[in-house]
């Protein structure tokens, strides 16, 4: 598999060149450039894909001094670019997600991030091309099929970096995350609490989180006396 061709677009100069040198550090990416505004990035967008050699990823900050970074996205595909984009930005509001992920955005780094995350994310998108692509190859034979298609997807799926709630600490939640990764079945907010030694409030609170971020995955929990409650297991995906 060729190189992918990064685009940064970033206007704070130091994030760019940390960015770029990231990109660099990273087997199997290209970088091709950096903008440090919407226009610009539209602009060298425009003329890539003139040349014949169309930028496959942009990592588009979504507070630029011109554009918002999802008005940037909008613009590209209304002009027919479809490379895929990972914001990265320090904006953490929910709806921000939710838009970004409606027009294509296929990962949400949120700073400030260590080269480590920043790794990660690029590799499992990396993943996901190689994966898909070896999906749609076959199809002119047996057709690619339902799991080959969802393996793809799945390498993009890691858990979201929602900022950690007031009053929940790093400790705790390691500790919870542990408690489901291990069990062999989903856990509730009750066992959690007695394994742990917590409230049910304050395990449900974790619980939530980790199930809002995607590590967890929470469903109804039938068949038990007393009131309906949630569990929660481990997300394999």
């Amino acid at each position: 598999m060729t190189d992918i061709r990064v685009l940064v677009v970033e206007d704070e100069p130091i994030a760019s060149d940390a960015h770029s040198v990231y990109v660099g550090r990273l087997d199997g990416f290209t970088l091709v450039g950096t903008a440090p505004d919407g226009q610009s990035a539209l602009r060298i967008l425009g003329e890539f894909a003139a040349s014949g050699s169309p930028v496959d990823l942009v990592l588009l900050d979504m507070n630029l001094p011109d554009l918002h970074g999802l008005d940037v996205a909008r613009r590209m595909r209304s002009a027919g670019v479809f490379a895929d984009i990972i914001a990265i930005t320090a904006v953490r509001e929910l709806n921000i997600v939710r838009s970004a992920v409606s027009i294509g955005v296929v990962q949400y780094l949120i700073k400030p991030f260590t080269y480590a995350t920043f790794a990660d994310k690029l590799r499992s998108y990396r993943t996901f091309r190689e994966q898909l692509a070896g999906s749609m190859s076959g199809i002119s034979k047996a057709g690619a099929s339902q799991s080959d298609v969802d393996q793809a997807f799945a390498s993009l799926r890691a858990p979201t970096e929602l900022p950690l709630p007031k009053g929940l600490s790093g400790s705790t939640l390691e500790a919870v995350k542990d408690l489901v990764r291990a069990g062999h079945r989903p856990v509730s907010a009750s066992e959690v609490m007695d394994a742990l030694g917590m409230s049910r409030v304050t395990a449900r609170r974790y619980l939530e989180y980790l199930a809002d971020a995607g590590t967890v995955t929470r469903a109804p929990r039938y068949g038990t006396p007393g009131r309906p409650e949630n569990e929660y297991g481990w997300n394999h995906a």
